[in-house]
């Protein structure tokens, strides 16, 4: 044979041998799903080996996810009449403009196209079939001041649904429509999603129906008012989700790639309402308890500890003179008939775990902290002059007791309210007023107030009709405070000025 021809297939055959080396690493193995190192010598860098890991392939198919999931998420449209949409319209709560844009996606409409219509559009959002029999959860702001909720399931059947319960405090609600065998998402375990986990974000942004955008879970337990410099929420332990979320995803589902629910899409971390790069769901390990206790007791059954506290940082460490640990809820204060004080927490302490759940940050306490009702038990750990302890409680409701609380209804009060004539306003000197009527047993006859006495403020508003006295009313019970108390100024038709203090607690 020629030498040059022989040079040549030998050339020939290294290259050939080389690139089936080279389909051989490449190519990645799948009978086994396990990791597999591989060694190879480098003949090139002096003999020395390196290791090359052959992964199984990731999983990113979300047919299946979508296919099982986009029939359990509904189309919610709320409708009012325009007095309650301009009340809505008139005033944006600066946390839900940062979140949602003002006013929610949908423009003002003219005062006088407003009166000509009975009943107007409020707003667009999603919810979550969680039940065959047609209860649904959403937010809290996708119904508020809504007078009628049509619902639009994936096959274009519609309802008219009832509200069942809100809980404004975690922005949930829970309705219903009367339906049967309807398609329902299971509930998934939003303890075990990891940070860098595929989601899937289901819901009907700017009213295109069964929309599904997909993320990675972000962070978890991740506070958001902190970074807006806005109201703190009832939950500060979002899941965080670069999944695209808009206006009209409000109350849908996020799922995992098993199509089962792990959050309620509930903000957007955005100044002008859109997508803007976060979302952020409420975890069902907190849904789920405040569904169960809307649909059982009317309300939530919402535990409390009873503490004021910050997060431990480098300089409160070395302020406090703290070295056992780096991280916690350095205690600030503890509340008279709670459950902290009762557990025997001090101020100094720094809280680091809840039922041996690490708590890290506030966000973490209170999402432990939401998952109990009062009466619940659990494990308090915590350092004290740096030496670790644990202590069990009871925790309580936020009026120090472990007693159910009733569904809020103004009816407790025990009377009706008559507005004012022009006549009894002109006898009596004043020119607002609502008047109590019918009094029976309730809050206002323990608080001594009898027939006929005229209410001129609550609380330091002015009220003049029933309505006046509801909103007041419903503004009480809605907040978290321990004391739940109407301060009401007003006059008896003798002309007699009187003051009273109306306990609103169960």
């Amino acid at each position: 044979m020629n030498k040059n021809l022989q040079t040549v297939l030998i050339g020939c055959a290294v290259a050939v041998a080389a690139s089936a080396a080279t389909v051989s690493i490449m190519q990645p193995r799948t009978i086994n799903p396990a990791i597999e190192d591989t060694q190879l010598a480098d003949t090139r860098s002096n003999g020395n080996v390196w290791k090359v890991a052959n992964h199984p392939g990731v999983e990113n198919d979300f047919t299946k996810a979508a296919e099982s999931t986009i029939n359990g998420v509904v189309s919610i449209k709320s409708f009012a009449a325009p007095r309650a949409s301009q009340g809505r319209q008139g005033y944006v709560d600066p946390f839900f403009e940062f979140f949602f844009g003002s006013p929610y996606g949908q423009q003002q409409q003219p005062r006088q196209q407003q009166q000509e219509q009975q009943q107007q559009p409020l707003g667009l959002g999603s919810g979550v079939i969680i039940s065959e029999d047609g209860y649904i959860v959403t937010n809290n702001h996708v119904v508020d001041g809504a007078d009628r909720l049509e619902i639009t399931l994936n096959d274009n059947r519609t309802f008219n649904a009832t509200v069942i319960g809100t809980d404004p405090t975690t922005d949930l609600a829970l309705i219903k429509i009367e339906a049967k065998n309807l398609p329902v998402i299971p509930f998934g375990d939003s303890d075990a999603l990891k940070v860098g986990e595929w989601v899937l974000a289901v819901g009907n942004p700017f009213g295109f129906t069964s929309t599904v955008t997909t993320g990675i879970v972000s962070a978890k337990a991740r506070s958001i008012s902190s970074a807006t410099n806005s109201r703190r929420m009832g939950i500060e332990s979002y899941i965080q989700t670069d999944a695209a979320v808009n206006p009209g995803n409000s109350g849908g589902a996020l799922v995992n790639l098993a199509g089962e629910l792990v959050g309620i899409n509930t903000a957007i971390y955005s100044q002008t309402g859109n997508y803007a790069g976060y979302s952020f769901a409420i975890p069902t390990s907190i849904v789920t308890k405040i569904m169960s206790d809307i649909k059982q007791y009317g309300t939530v059954q919402r535990a409390v500890l009873g503490i004021t506290y910050r997060e431990l940082t480098p300089e409160l460490k070395k302020e406090n003179d703290i070295t056992a640990v780096n991280d916690g809820l350095l205690v600030e204060e503890v509340v008279d008939r709670s459950a902290a004080m009762n557990a025997g927490i001090r101020k100094g302490d720094v809280i680091i775990a809840l039922n041996d759940v690490a708590t890290h940050n506030g966000a973490l306490l209170m999402e432990q902290i939401n998952r109990f009702r009062p009466g619940d038990k659990v494990k308090i750990t915590f350092v004290r002059a740096n030496q670790k302890q644990s202590v069990e409680t009871t925790l309580f409701n936020n009026q120090g007791s472990t007693g159910l609380v009733q569904a809020a209804n103004i009816m407790n009060l025990g009377c009706a309210f008559k507005k004012l004539s022009d006549d009894t306003k002109k006898e009596l000197k004043v020119s607002y007023g609502v008047q109590v009527t019918g009094i029976k047993d309730g809050k206002f006859k323990d608080a001594g107030i009898k027939d006929g006495f005229v209410i001129l403020d609550i609380n330091n508003a002015r009220v003049n009709s029933a309505e006046d006295v509801e909103k007041v009313y419903n503004s009480i019970m809605k907040t978290d405070e321990y004391d739940k108390v109407m301060f009401i100024t007003g006059i008896y038709p003798t002309g007699r000025k009187m003051y009273y203090a109306v306990d609103l607690a169960d």
